[in-house]
């Protein structure tokens, strides 16, 4: 067996919590492994030092500092002022800077020329988000042979957006320097093919291996990330007579719940859902006093002033809802910028009748699956999605709405809240049946399994 080798922004070093999604799954291949996990050790110093490391089991943990210089550059930079919004579709808040550009290119040289010495011929080198463009490219400078993958979780646009970017040609050629490019669904896998072969002039076989004019090859495929749907369900039982569980239901004094649960991000369109429920309010009084939204939002890159924008903007708006609408003993709209833990959060989604998931824009979403899987099979609730989620492509049984339909997502509001049992069960059974027959245990064996046979 290859030893695997992941390499990430961040690494979930041993007593940080891994209680889903992306950390939890490569936890899992690397303990099944054996391994290393390499990436930023998430500190920004005034003068960093050597590499990081230390063992727990099977795996290896190698992180390295940034200085605060590159922290704002590279990260708060290069990566999310001008990558993140443009793989978001937002190309007016793109903020391209030639220095931020720069930082980027040097931090991943930086990384690659650090993890090169550590790796071996037959390792298989999973490359994770859009961080890490680069990285393939300088370890093949460095004389790396091992597989390299990379996963990109974000969405990737169609190659008019992309070719707004200056120097778009080297970012993009530099993923075809890894062996496997995965992409959350087939759209965003035909974004890179139709770019390859439009724009960077490649060409695209009949199973998307795309080779470029200066012979590069590198095979596109689209592999959904999933959940561990066994254990979501477990911790939304368990979770039924948590304190904070029943603290909300009890809150409720029998009212139903709308829960919304998304990263403090422009592109989770938290702003359209707000004024969407303030509609459904409108324009169903006889909801009025019966619905409650409860909204987390967990400030994230709370220091960059486009996110301070959109917290102000999101109190402003949670207080109109809310003042058109309370009374004294009812408040409509319930917005909190805090995390929870994961098995709280199951719980919250099964004391719930409405799953709102609406974002803009967004290369999965495991919310909508994680909603899906703590319902009760035999009283389930409604999971009400975004087309322009990647999630949507695979749960098509839900309440599928364009989030920049307010008028349409306020209807999509009142139809789950008046649904039939019936009709609910029948569509959590469709629901549950996809996110239980193709979980994140899959995801990461099918992309191991593809790229430990690819050059072969």
């Amino acid at each position: 067996m290859s030893r695997l080798i992941v390499v990430s922004n961040r690494v979930a070093l041993p007593k940080e919590t891994r209680a889903g999604g992306l950390a939890a799954a490569m936890y899992a291949a690397l303990t099944e492994n054996g391994g290393m996990w390499f990436g930023w050790s998430g500190r920004a110093v005034d003068s960093p030092g050597p590499p990081q490391e230390q063992t727990e089991g099977a795996i290896t943990y190698v992180t390295v500092d940034l200085t605060r210089a590159e922290y704002d550059a590279y990260y708060n930079g290069f990566a999310n002022r001008t990558l993140w919004p443009l793989l978001h579709y937002r190309l007016d808040l793109v903020d391209y800077r030639r220095d931020t550009y720069r930082v980027y290119q040097r931090v991943n040289r930086s990384f690659a020329r650090t993890l090169a010495p550590m790796l071996q011929d037959d390792d298989l080198v999973w490359v994770h988000d859009y961080h890490m463009i680069p990285l393939a490219a300088v370890l093949r400078e460095e004389g790396v042979k091992a597989r390299i993958g990379f996963f990109l979780h974000t969405p990737l646009p169609p190659p008019d957006l992309i070719s707004a970017l200056p120097g778009h040609r080297a970012l993009m050629d530099a993923l075809t320097e890894y062996d496997l490019v995965g992409f959350q669904t087939a759209g965003d896998r035909q974004a890179f093919t139709d770019y390859m072969r439009d724009v960077a002039g490649a060409t695209v076989s009949y199973d998307d291996v795309v080779t470029t004019p200066s012979g590069a090859q590198a095979h596109a495929v689209s592999l959904p990330i999933s959940i561990d749907r066994d254990l979501v369900a477990a911790q939304a039982v368990r979770a039924h007579n948590q304190v904070t569980v029943r603290r909300l239901r009890d809150s409720l004094l029998g009212r139903w719940l709308v829960i919304g649960v998304d990263r403090l991000d422009y592109s989770k369109g938290l702003n359209d859902r707000f004024l969407a429920f303030g509609r459904f309010l409108e324009r169903h009084p006889e909801h009025r006093r019966q619905a409650a939204l409860l909204q987390i939002a967990p400030t994230s890159r709370g220091e960059m002033p486009e996110y301070r924008v959109i917290r102000n903007e999101l109190e402003r708006q949670a207080g109109a809802v809310n003042g058109r609408f309370a009374e004294a003993d009812w408040v409509p709209l319930r917005y909190v910028n805090r995390t929870y833990p994961q098995s709280t959060l199951a719980g919250f989604y099964r004391s719930a009748k409405v799953g709102l998931v609406t974002p803009l824009r967004d290369g999965m979403n495991l919310v909508a699956k994680e909603y899906v899987a703590a319902q009760d099979p035999e009283d389930p609730g409604v999971l009400v999605l975004s087309s322009f989620a990647g999630a949507a492509d695979e749960l098509s049984s839900a309440v599928i709405v364009n989030p920049y339909d307010v008028e349409g997502v306020a209807d999509a509001i009142h139809r789950a809240t008046t649904m039939t049992l019936p009709e609910r069960k029948r569509r959590w059974r469709d629901l549950n049946s996809v996110v239980a027959n193709w979980t994140i245990a899959d995801w990461r064996e099918a992309y191991l399994t593809m790229l430990a046979n690819t050059r072969a």
